[in-house]
């Protein structure tokens, strides 16, 4: 396995690089997802992982030994609890193991209710 760096990345693309190609295609198919979901919104990075923004924050997402933290604000998170029940949650996350399939459909759900809520 892998650790996560605590080094200051300045961008989505080096952040994406720093993983094993493994997580490198699942980081990637997260970032798409999200990009196709909310095509308004900015990439950066905050918080140290790579951040989404549209009307302020929208969701972010990163990589952990053995999971993929995915943050898309206690509203979404409330919303959607009967889907991802069987995911380990928080107010304001969800992990998705490295080990199973990650549900890109439940991720996109998440966003554009995201995007609704900050245009609103």
């Amino acid at each position: 396995m892998f650790l996560v760096s605590r080094k200051k990345y300045q961008s989505v693309d080096e952040y994406v690089s720093a993983f094993p190609e493994s997580v490198q295609i699942i980081l990637e198919k997260m970032r798409m997802v999200i990009r196709e979901s909310a095509p308004e919104a900015v990439e950066t990075i905050n918080y140290g992982m790579p951040t989404f923004q549209l009307n302020g924050n929208l969701v972010h997402f990163a990589a952990y030994k053995k999971h993929i933290g995915f943050y898309p604000t206690p509203s979404a998170i409330e919303a959607f609890k009967d889907e991802f029940s069987s995911y380990k949650s928080s107010k304001g996350a969800v992990q998705f193991p490295l080990d199973k399939p990650i549900p890109y459909d439940l991720v996109r759900k998440m966003v554009i209710f995201r995007v609704r809520e900050n245009s609103s």
